[in-house]
């Protein structure tokens, strides 16, 4: 004779899955982009802004508010290295 809440312990443990792999998933979010919440629809001038960030602090999330760019900021381009190797290889 079946016993009416027996279905129960499946629906616990894919309950319990769906739960996991959702938390995973939302720490894994939030910890790529230094706990802020993600961008969506990036446009060309945003892309170019994460560009910036990325050169001044060394992180796509990261901001600064000096006025004055860091010194490394001069040779810092991936412009350059694109030079450099397309000289090294033409």
């Amino acid at each position: 004779m079946p016993v009416p809440f027996e279905s129960l312990i499946p629906f616990a443990i894919i309950s319990g899955m769906f739960l996991v792999t959702g938390t995973g998933i939302r720490y894994a979010q939030t910890k790529r982009n230094e706990g802020k919440v993600a961008r969506y629809s990036l446009d060309d001038w945003d892309r170019k802004m994460l560009q910036r960030d990325k050169q001044l602090t060394g992180t796509e999330r990261g901001q600064i508010d000096e006025p004055v760019a860091p010194a490394e900021f001069k040779v810092n381009s991936a412009w350059k290295v694109y030079d450099s190797l397309r000289n090294d290889f033409a």
